[in-house]
């Protein structure tokens, strides 16, 4: 039984306990425009924990070319305590080629079916999928396939409630100009940065073996929307960047981009801004301190203005009439 939440979808395994499968297929979720299914292996792929995939169900009905950047979390539900269930996460392309992927050691066995931890409850097991597609590539016509292609493919960042947002990776239509670069499809407007990217770091692609021409111009985008994203003020750089940044970099190093120096980058942002934080805590610490001696020095100067009034009048001198 698999049951979905918005990108969720849980998966109750009735029974786990006197499975004699080698392994076995949740019901097909549709998440986006795909349908995701997990796999299990209860006894173990040829190791002794558990092993979990997520999978494509749908690879039939997808177009030739199709691609699909994912964010994956899968968790054991621990059910007698959730804090202390077993989640495993990562970002991988699912396409043609690799359309499912996942862990061979999700949770030793012994671990998953001793009572006292808590796993199995009246013999289930509980299985949460979380499956983000941060981009997706579709190419409808076979001809995409080759090096020569120049149909623009259609590519769209989703936001968290699934909606299309604004590009994230410019895309091509049929009435812009496009260039190549050093073997990649790009903008005019892109051209320059790509070539001073080559000119500094002649080796970034050496091990990039892509030949379809939209996954070289998907890969690119994404390397100069990186080096976008780190060039922005600290100010504009929120958290949601710096994970998305990493994202990034994780599917460039994936593909076989050398960017050790732009990891180093990304570490070098990532401290300022762990440093903007601290500064910007100190800064509100020493504002309330501030704010609470201004309060003081307020308080101060109207008792000083009563206690000059209160020494006037000590010092008025006693008149005839007090004296006699």
């Amino acid at each position: 039984m698999a049951k979905q939440v918005d990108k969720k979808f849980a998966w109750v395994i009735k029974n786990f306990s006197s499975l004699q499968c080698e392994k076995l297929y949740s019901a097909p979720v549709q998440i986006g425009d795909c349908k995701w299914r997990l796999l299990a292996y209860p006894s173990g792929d040829n190791v002794d924990n558990l092993s979990l995939f997520l999978e494509v169900a749908d690879i039939e009905s997808l177009p030739y070319g199709w691609g699909r950047f994912v964010k994956l979390r899968l968790t054991i539900v621990k059910q007698v305590s959730e804090e202390h269930s077993v989640l495993k996460e990562t970002h991988r392309w699912f396409d043609q080629k690799v359309w499912g992927w996942g862990f061979v050691s999700m949770l030793p066995l012994a671990k998953l079916h001793d009572e006292k931890e808590g796993f199995l409850v009246n013999g289930e097991l509980m299985i949460v999928a979380e499956v983000d597609a941060l981009e997706v590539i579709d190419s409808l016509d076979e001809s995409e396939g080759s090096e020569e292609a120049t149909q623009p493919s259609k590519k769209v960042k989703l936001n968290d409630d699934g909606a299309m947002s604004r590009d994230f990776l410019e895309e091509a239509s049929p009435g812009k100009e496009s260039m190549h670069v050093n073997g990649f499809q790009v903008l005019p407007s892109q051209a320059e940065s790509v070539r001073r990217i080559f000119e500094r770091h002649p080796d970034i692609a050496s091990g990039f073996r892509a030949k379809n021409q939209h996954l070289r111009k998907a890969s690119m985008n994404f390397l100069l929307s990186l080096v976008e994203t780190l060039c922005q003020s600290l100010q504009e750089l929120s958290n949601e960047d710096i994970v998305e940044a990493d994202i990034a970099l994780t599917y460039l190093k994936d593909a076989g981009f050398k960017v050790d120096w732009l990891e180093k980058k990304l570490d070098l942002v990532r401290e300022k801004k762990e440093k903007e934080r601290s500064c910007l805590a100190k800064l509100q610490e020493t504002g309330e301190f501030l704010l609470k001696l201004k309060q003081k020095c307020t308080e101060l100067d109207a008792l000083m203005e009563i206690e000059k009034a209160e020494l006037s009048a000590t010092r008025t001198p006693l008149s005839f009439e007090d004296v006699v």
